[in-house]
């Protein structure tokens, strides 16, 4: 089993910044990749970045890719979501997830091959 929890949402303007976190507890962290869902109201669970265990290589939906990072710590069992230039479609409730290391990376994308999730952080960027 692994915990995940969750910090760092808030209420922010547009353009500015936030950093997410998700600390793990429970089994090996640096067995599981890594990755950062969110969820609008009326929407689904969508994607936003994974990363690899070693944290050597990561991902992102079309829609942050140059404005989000994705790291991890894996000596402190977190990850990170560093948000920039936040705009006001980015409010969501964010979700990190973990999952093993036996799939391709389009199958990290999809929510269904995660195995553990936090309870989510809630974003919201204001115009």
């Amino acid at each position: 089993q692994v915990q995940l929890v969750e910090s760092g949402g808030g209420l922010v303007q547009a353009g500015t910044s936030l950093r997410l976190s998700c600390t793990a507890s429970g089994r090996t962290f640096t067995s599981y990749v890594m990755g950062w869902f969110r969820q609008a109201p009326g929407k689904e669970r969508e994607f936003v970045a994974h990363v690899t265990w070693t944290g050597g290589s990561s991902y992102y939906a079309d829609s942050v890719k140059g404005r989000f990072a994705i790291s991890r710590d894996n000596a402190k069992n977190t990850v990170y979501l560093q948000m920039n230039s936040l705009k006001p479609e980015d409010t969501a409730v964010y979700y990190c997830g973990a999952t093993r290391p036996y799939y391709s990376s389009s199958d990290y994308a999809r929510a269904e091959f995660y195995d553990y999730w936090g309870q989510g952080t809630r974003v919201t960027v204001s115009s």
